[in-house]
């Protein structure tokens, strides 16, 4: 082959390499098109925000270990953004925006106190002192500092229960005591009653509910404390909340069978409000309108399983106290009436 033919070959190869390397380049990923995988993964955590209770509940109970964490859900958001920005894709960050509105739209409510200005009301405390709590005493005075009107505490062992009484007695005059929850009161009790809602297989000695009647310049309330078996996660079966559920729907049932139209309920429910397993609860009686309130546990918090509810009252605010010598923060609750 003379010199001019290998020219024209060599000029034929250029001129075809220059063709491919258009083609790749019209289909070059744009910024609108980049990100489809993190765009979808915005949707996917959108979705679990809005639609949480859609999941269905197979076995091992994810969709209630999902609920009970659900608020973190919203630390997505800032990573969904960073890889947006890496990617340099802008359908990415537009998608991101949308777990950010649906968590804005699910929790944002509780980030912000609306006051309750006119409106009267009072204060309680929501407690699991913890039967281990090497200083009931010293948590006794710290919850007396609140100047609640209510103090509720479970995990109240015979040994601590004095130290208990003679700490508080001084501005809760009143007090009811079944097994180890327990009520302190500036108001006067009456109607003291147990509240068994113990699972199937439980014996007679787990003792963790208590119904009274408090008689408040507000009307005669019916205050609830209790505390519901503990959830765990196993290897075997996953979220472990059988026995919770069974308490808590006996719990409903009392609550929908009470004759008062004020009801409040103070305990360590071992859930949040968006777990669907404590539904018979919170189909009867209405959250904290306001405010976060992490409780547990009480060195990291994760989570608010101490709840304050209420019906015939709003409970405008709830936020913790100072840790103790619990696992769980203290929880109080501002109720209007």
């Amino acid at each position: 082959m003379n010199n001019s033919a290998t020219a024209g070959v060599a000029a034929d190869e250029e001129s075809g390499s220059r063709g491919r390397g258009g083609a790749a380049g019209g289909r070059r990923r744009t910024l609108w098109t980049r990100g489809r995988v993190l765009a979808g993964l915005a949707a996917l955590v959108a979705w679990l925000l809005v639609f949480h209770a859609t999941v269905p509940d197979l076995p091992g109970r994810p969709a209630s270990l999902l609920e009970t964490f659900l608020p973190w859900l919203g630390l997505a958001v800032p990573v969904l953004l960073v890889g947006a920005l890496v990617r340099r894709s802008v359908t990415a960050l537009l998608a991101a925006l949308l777990p950010a509105v649906a968590w804005l739209g699910h929790f944002g409510h509780l980030l912000w106190d609306e006051g309750t200005t006119g409106r009267t009301g009072m204060t309680v405390v929501q407690h699991n002192a913890a039967d281990d709590n090497p200083d009931p005493a010293g948590t006794a005075r710290a919850l007396l500092a609140a100047g609640a009107d209510l103090i509720a505490l479970q995990e109240v062992t015979p040994a601590a229960l004095p130290a208990y009484t003679d700490a508080l007695v001084g501005r809760y005059r009143y007090q009811a005591v079944h097994g180890t929850v327990g009520l302190w009161s500036a108001y006067p009790l009456t109607d003291v009653q147990a509240l068994d809602i113990r699972p199937h297989g439980i014996g007679p000695d787990w003792q963790r509910g208590l119904r009274v009647t408090a008689e408040t310049p507000y009307g005669d309330v019916a205050v609830y404390v209790a505390h519901l078996p503990s959830v765990r996660i196993t290897a075997t079966r996953g979220f472990d909340s059988v026995r919770r559920d069974e308490s808590a729907a006996l719990l409903g049932a009392a609550l929908a069978a009470e004759r008062l139209d004020r009801v409040v309920l103070l305990g360590d429910l071992n859930g949040t409000v968006d777990d669907r397993g404590l539904a018979p609860l919170t189909t009867r009686l209405d959250p904290a309108s306001a405010g976060l309130a992490f409780s547990w546990p009480a060195s990291a918090p994760l989570a608010r399983i101490d709840q304050v509810m209420a019906r015939g009252a709003e409970v405008t605010r709830v936020w913790t106290l100072a840790p103790t010598g619990s696992d769980h923060l203290p929880v109080a609750a501002r109720l209007a009436f």
